[in-house]
Order: structure tokens, then C-alpha cells, then sequence
């Protein structure tokens, strides 16, 4: 049986999603809690990579296990219960063995949120800036997304990919009270993506870049053109979107 968990988390503590040899993920962390409440050894698969240190208020990953689960809200709350306080189970539930958490995702969309002054209650949740930005510039940026599917220019160096494009669904910065969002919903994002994106167009909100010079950044496939990676603290995953026939059919092939 294949099964699907919707979780969120608080990045701060772990060095992002996936396993690795140097660092705590909430992948390790998921698998092992999974693997004790399940008495058996349990790999999970999550719909994608996100960075030490950024968070997810909607995550999905799936995993297979030859028995069929009695997936109550005691079983819920029992995995949550030996779960960290920053790491969240909504809920567990099956679909279809050709149904991937990865592959069958159909767009993320992600949140970088920004205020002026610190505040107590939101520490390591926003990126803290202080100079004051020309909104309308940056959403001006924002909309030349909409006209080029090769974003080279803004993810890391190394990566492993067959290609740099995305089809980009929305971009737009949003005043939100007194934060500052910039929402950005595509099929799928480079590795440093969103990050490298939000300090480039923090360059162009301070008059630091013009538009023409963030066009030319797009057009030259370089990391090196573009600006720093705005920090992970700011970055949220907020959706993973899945067409809707992927999960009317949960115990069927």
C-alpha cells in the first residue's frame, strides 16, 4: 500500500528536506518516528527539496509498507506525540501505487515574507530589512517572469537538472499589514530559485538595478549576474498542487 502525509514545519533547526550525511532533515527525522510507531523500517518521498533553515506550512511525501493502516486520529496524534515540537502531521492517508508525491505534483507554490522591524513572536519566520522599496518596481520585475521559462540565471551552481525551465503561474509582492509577501506558484523551481529571485528584485526595489538590467540577468543564463540569495528564514512552502484525479481513486491502481 502506498500512503501520502501532509505535514508542515519549521525549517530553523534542520539542514532542509533531504537526507544528508552533514546535517538533521526533517526527512530523518520523519522516517524515524514512522519507523518506531510502524515497528518496521519505513523511506519516505517527499514532492521536493526544500533548503537548510526554510519552512513549509503544506508539505507532501509518500511512503509504501505491505499492510494496510488503521489511520485513526489516535494514530495521528501518536505520531505527533514523539514527533518534534517543530515538525506537524495533518493527516495519512492512501492512494493509488502510480500516484508519487513528486511526480505527480502539478505546481508549488511558495512565500517569502518580509517585515522592517523584529518582532519576538516571528523570530527565524521573516527576513528582517530595513530599507525602504519601491513595490511597484519590484512587481514590474516580477511580471517579466511571465515572459521567459529558462531561470538558469537564478539557481545554484551544480545542480543536477536536465533543463532550468519553469513555467512560472503567479509572482507578485503583496504589502500584508505591516509585512511584505512576495508570492511566486510554478510547476516546479531550481534549486536556490525563489531566494536568488527575492534579493535581485530587493536590488531593484532599492534603485540599485534597473529593470532593463534584472531583463538582461534573465536573458543571460550566469548565477553570476544575478544578486545574492535573499536568507532561508523568510522562505515558505505554502502548496503542493495535484490534479484532482490523483487522489479520487485512493485504493485503486
Amino acid at each position: 500500500m502506498r500512503y501520502f502525509i501532509q505535514l508542515s514545519y519549521r525549517g530553523t533547526a534542520y539542514k532542509g528536506w533531504q537526507i544528508q550525511p552533514n546535517g538533521l532533515t526533517v526527512q530523518e527525522v520523519l522516517e524515524q518516528k514512522l519507523s518506531t510507531l510502524l515497528r518496521e523500517k519505513i523511506s519516505i518521498i517527499g514532492s521536493g527539496r526544500t533548503d537548510a533553515g526554510v519552512h513549509a506550512e503544506q508539505q507532501f511525501a509518500h511512503f509504501e509498507i505491505d499492510r494496510i493502516l488503521e489511520l485513526t486520529d489516535s494514530f495521528i496524534h501518536a505520531l505527533n506525540c514523539i514527533l518534534p515540537p517543530d515538525i506537524a502531521v495533518q493527516t495519512i492517508f492512501p492512494v493509488g501505487p502510480r500516484v508519487h508525491a513528486r511526480f505527480s505534483a502539478v505546481s508549488r507554490y511558495y512565500q517569502y515574507r518580509i517585515r522592517k522591524q523584529k518582532s519576538p513572536f516571528l523570530d527565524m519566520l521573516l527576513y528582517v530589512f530595513q530599507p525602504t522599496l519601491d513595490v511597484e518596481s519590484m512587481n514590474e520585475a516580477a511580471r517579466l517572469l511571465f515572459k521567459y521559462d529558462d531561470f538558469e540565471s537564478f539557481s545554484k551552481v551544480r545542480t543536477k537538472v536536465s533543463h532550468f525551465r519553469c513555467d512560472i503561474h503567479r509572482a507578485e509582492w503583496l504589502v500584508e499589514g505591516d509585512q511584505l509577501t512576495f508570492h511566486i506558484k510554478a510547476n516546479r523551481f531550481l534549486y536556490g530559485m525563489v531566494r536568488t529571485l527575492v534579493g535581485t528584485m530587493l536590488e531593484v526595489g532599492q534603485g540599485r538595478m534597473t529593470l532593463a538590467e534584472f531583463e538582461r540577468i534573465l536573458l543571460a543564463k550566469d548565477r553570476t549576474q544575478a544578486g545574492r540569495s535573499a536568507p532561508a528564514s523568510g522562505l515558505f512552502l505554502v502548496e503542493v498542487g495535484y490534479p484532482p484525479e490523483a487522489f479520487q481513486k485512493k485504493n485503486e491502481d
